[in-house]
């Protein structure tokens, strides 16, 4: 054993403190203060009550704009995501951490701020939001609104799990591939994503589960049609906390799902 390892150990039974044990309990304190709202709002009405509630048509029709805005925007996200994380697992030097920090810029920037951000390029004043508009599609106030505020604040967390899934595979089974006469686009398909699948499926569930509980860039880009986030916001100020537990339910629902689904897949963004 390390002699510095053996006096720390040493001074800290002397002093009668188990500091392991006093990690985990102020871990356990976190981790209750994570668990108990969600325990609360699932058992803060009867199970009956929150299933009639459900077949409220305001509540169907925001359900059904979510998940369908939600499955478009995490496909758009794995068209356009998975071809730039190859990218980023395979190149070097400045230009990748310069386009690392673009992807990640939606993460860090406030959700209101990225629906700011997203109405300066594609608002009904603006070139590309009138263009669109002058064709038939809106680019805000309507289903595309949704799908591009989500797609903004999803995507990276399929480049950035995508990455991290093609960063693991050995280059040298690539090498192989390409030593036998294959090309790049077969060599991706036939070798390299069939090992990384698990952390691309994870990827992609992340930005759906991303996608259903977008509010922020929603509410600034398309406040109509309404998704779940932007309806449970109506019925809490309009009607009150109560009117507002259905369709939270069905969110806390996804939530679990999508940690079952990475857990099944044995892939995290934060490891395991």
């Amino acid at each position: 054993m390390h002699p510095t390892r053996s006096r720390s150990e040493s001074t800290g039974r002397r002093a009668g403190v188990d500091w392991l044990s006093v990690s985990f309990l102020l871990g356990a304190l976190l981790c209750c203060y994570y668990l108990l709202p969600v325990v609360a709002l699932v058992v803060a009405q009867p199970p009956g009550v929150v299933l009639a509630r459900l077949g409220d048509p305001t509540v169907v029709s925001a359900a059904a704009t979510s998940l369908v805005a939600a499955l478009a925007s995490a496909t758009l996200a794995a068209v356009f995501g998975l071809p730039l994380a190859y990218w980023l697992a395979r190149a070097e030097g400045r230009a990748r951490t310069l386009v690392t920090a673009l992807v990640v810029l939606p993460l860090v920037l406030p959700p209101i701020v990225s629906g700011m951000v997203l109405l300066t390029v594609v608002g009904p004043t603006t070139l590309l939001g009138s263009l669109a508009a002058a064709n038939g599609v809106p680019l805000t106030r309507s289903l595309a609104g949704v799908v591009l505020a989500q797609t903004f604040v999803a995507s990276p967390f399929v480049v950035v799990t995508a990455t991290a899934a093609f960063e693991g595979v050995d280059p040298r089974l690539e090498a192989a591939s390409r030593s036998l006469g294959k090309r790049r686009l077969t060599t991706v398909r036939r070798v390299t994503l069939p090992l990384a699948w698990p952390g691309v499926l994870a990827g992609v569930t992340l930005a759906f589960a991303r996608s259903m509980g977008e509010f922020g860039a929603t509410v600034m880009l398309a406040y109509y049609p309404r998704t779940m986030p932007v309806q449970i916001w109506v019925s809490f100020t309009t009607l009150g906390l109560d009117a507002a537990f259905p369709v939270a339910v069905v969110l806390v629902g996804v939530a679990v799902v999508t940690l079952v689904v990475l857990d099944r897949l044995g892939t995290t963004p934060w490891g395991r």
